[in-house]
């Protein structure tokens, strides 16, 4: 056999150490962004803070082993390091949801929230680590710039191999606290080959017990508040953390922590969230219900809306655009989506299919969020124009943002009303809860120049059956909002997260839909879920 495709050697302790403390930081770092999801969502200041926490946490490591390095580097500090390392892993495990909710409350601006959260959670082990290359350069010996280079290049491609394992491997396949138990048995198993051979006495003992705190920590599921109720279905897709549970009659899918969709286990017909119902309004916009015939929901979550849609109108066929396969799957087994030809999914991004697709609807709903937020690729003028492309001439757009319609949390429902202002001629919008909560506001724009009162709107749901009263869903009408204070969204500047900042501490009122035989019954109430804890 040729040689040169065998290794000539083992990997030394050190060159061990270094590749293994690259694997652990990448993953690290790749695990924070799911822990903080739940609570702080998937922004750029998010992402941000993360790496910025991460880079500055290893420099300070460097740093410092750097120092010490010379007169302090041994394998028995090295040992100490992964296990330190390991045992903080395992209180993050056990305690990161606690801290992420406790830090969640700090009346900070969005952009620094998550970062106390960061800080507290992987600065000290990713600080830990930063020790490990200079003790291993210092204890390889050699040359030092040629030792320099094989260190760096060793955890260069140990930090290539935890992006990739963990991206591919870990957080297709396991929970959180699983991810959390490999990353920190990573750090233990490194231990014990830095100490080999002499893996007795008091160093055994200490690795094992370091292994058996990340066991129990994991064994635990994390502490902190939970929601009640059953889950029938948990994992972590590519995108996010989803779970789907049931709490009395009712079924919600929990997309990272959040409620996307609910559905009623007696009915799954019935509207849960009140804010659904309006889906519905754009039949009064449109000239006449028996004409439209194809409708596309850009976003799916479970699916109810589309589902009620395709049951409530037997002539109309829709299509659903979900980007994550996972909540496909999973909406299909957990909600049931219509076995029909006319229910049409397509996975993928909903503004790459609007590009691609040469096929025009009578309605197009835009319901795809991250968290609360919208992606904000749709939310600019440059998408509202292909929107617009892929309506038919009487064509009505909804769009479902989270924002509050008046005062310093409603930038950008202003902004996105602004943005669609671009683009249609009318654009209405349709509040859920009252008063300037944040909340589920319903943005209905139309090609048709013409102003529909919410008198005619009124008229017009009394003549037409479109399958649910919505008498008095119409009475938030709103039109003609103040925008000069907030940009038109553009692919080059779409400030969607410093635009939320308004809303930043505010309460997200969520109002359940109270109906009896397809009518509202009784006072709207509101509802605020709490949020699903990222444990298994």
């Amino acid at each position: 056999m040729d040689s040169r495709f065998f290794p000539e050697r083992w990997p030394t302790r050190p060159e061990t150490a270094v590749f293994v403390s690259g694997v652990t930081s990448m993953g690290l770092e790749i695990l924070a962004g799911r822990i903080l999801a739940p609570e702080f969502g998937n922004s750029i200041y998010t992402w941000g803070g993360i790496i910025g926490v991460f880079l500055a946490a290893l420099s300070l490591g460097y740093h410092r082993g750097g120092k010490r390095a010379a007169t302090s580097a041994s394998h028995g500090r090295l040992v100490g390091v992964f296990l330190a390392t390991a045992l903080y892993v395992a209180g993050v495990v056990l305690l990161g949801d606690l801290v992420v909710q406790s830090t969640g409350v700090l009346p900070l601006p969005s952009q620094f929230a998550s970062l106390p959260a960061i800080t507290l959670l992987f600065g000290p082990p990713t600080y830990l680590l930063g020790y490990v290359s200079p003790y291993a350069a210092e204890l390889a010996g050699g040359d030092v710039g040629a030792t320099a280079g094989h260190v760096y290049a060793v955890g260069t491609v140990g930090s290539i191999v935890g992006a990739f394992a963990t991206t591919y491997l870990l957080v297709p396949l396991l929970s959180v606290p699983q991810i959390g138990l490999v990353l920190g048995l990573s750090a233990v198993l490194a231990a014990a080959a830095v100490a080999a051979p002499a893996l007795d006495g008091t160093t055994g003992i200490r690795v094992g017990v370091v292994a058996l705190a990340l066991v129990a920590a994991t064994a635990t599921g994390g502490l902190g508040p939970g929601v009640g109720g059953d889950v029938v279905h948990a994992e972590q897709t590519a995108y996010q953390e989803l779970r789907v549970v049931d709490r009395g009659d009712t079924r919600t899918l929990y997309l990272d922590g959040q409620p996307h969709s609910a559905m009623a286990l007696d009915d799954p017909t019935r509207h849960v969230f009140e804010y659904t119902r309006y889906f519905h309004a754009s039949m009064l916009f449109a000239d006449e219900t028996d004409d439209v015939d194809r409708v596309l929901f850009v976003g799916g979550g479970g699916f109810t809306g589309p589902r009620i849609f395709h049951e409530t109108y037997p002539n109309v066929t829709v299509d659903v655009v979900e980007l994550d396969p996972a909540v496909v799957d999973a909406a299909d087994e957990h909600f049931g989506i219509p076995d029909s030809p006319r229910m049409n999914v397509h996975v993928g991004g909903g503004r790459q299919y609007l590009a691609e697709t040469n096929r025009t609807y009578d309605v197009i709903v835009l319901d795809a969020y991250r968290k609360d937020t919208v992606p904000f690729q749709l939310t600019t003028v440059e998408f509202m124009r292909l929107a617009a492309e892929r309506l038919d001439e009487d064509g009505v757009l909804v769009a479902n943002l989270i924002s509050a319609p008046s005062g310093p949390a409603s930038e950008f429902y202003r902004a996105e009303y602004k943005t669609m202002r671009q683009v249609f001629p009318r654009v209405y919008s349709f509040p859920t809860a009252g008063g300037p909560v944040v909340q589920n506001i319903e943005v209905i724009a139309t090609k048709d120049d013409a102003l529909l009162t919410r008198e005619e709107l009124q008229a017009r749901s009394e003549r037409r059956d479109v399958g649910i009263d919505l008498s008095s869903d119409l009475s938030s009408y709103r039109t003609d909002e103040p925008t000069d204070d907030v940009p038109v969204l553009r692919d080059d500047r779409a400030p969607v997260d410093s635009l939320l900042d308004g809303a930043v501490g505010q309460r997200y009122v969520r109002v359940r839909a109270n109906e009896t035989n397809g009518t509202v019954a009784g006072d709207r109430t509101s509802l605020r879920e709490p949020r699903l804890r990222a444990t298994a």
